[in-house]
């Protein structure tokens, strides 16, 4: 799976993009700094309507903008004022990576806490799944036209 690069990991600015044209819109501060290179999966749609959330498990510094071959290695359930926006694991296609407690906890409590700037904002953090409920979930997530081109293969 491909992944755009939207923020980088340290920053406390989150990029917006129009994620199915990758045109950039606008920047803003968080209240945490992301703790992983963070973006979302191409050709793919979430149940909010953007494309579905992935971190990238690695220590390479990736930039903005780059697009990434990966591997899905879990899935973090994660609730926005009581909708679903679950957040895909991956690692760099290659590399290796293990989901493990620490890794869980900082994602957690990142999420939990980088819209404390926004009054009213509620996040919930559900279960961390495997890299088969992940790799199940962006499947069934996948744009009608991305289907049809691998079906094509």
């Amino acid at each position: 799976m491909q992944v755009f690069i939207q923020n980088e990991a340290g920053s406390f600015f989150k990029n917006f993009f129009d994620e199915k044209t990758l045109h950039f819109i606008a920047t803003a501060r968080v209240s945490r700094a992301y703790p992983l290179p963070y973006g979302f999966i191409l050709n793919t749609t979430g149940k909010d309507g953007l494309n579905v959330d992935c971190f990238v498990l690695t220590n390479r510094s990736l930039h903005t903008g780059q697009i990434i071959e990966c591997d899905a290695v879990g899935l973090m359930e994660q609730f926005e004022n009581g909708e679903e926006d679950h957040n895909v694991l991956a690692v760099i296609r290659g590399e290796q990576a293990q989901l493990d407690a620490l890794t869980e906890h900082k994602l957690a409590d990142f999420v939990l806490h980088v819209f404390d700037h926004i009054p009213g904002k509620t996040v919930l953090v559900g279960a961390f799944r495997s890299a088969e409920s992940a790799m199940d979930y962006v499947a069934s997530h996948e744009d009608p036209q991305s289907r049809a081109n691998s079906a094509v293969v």
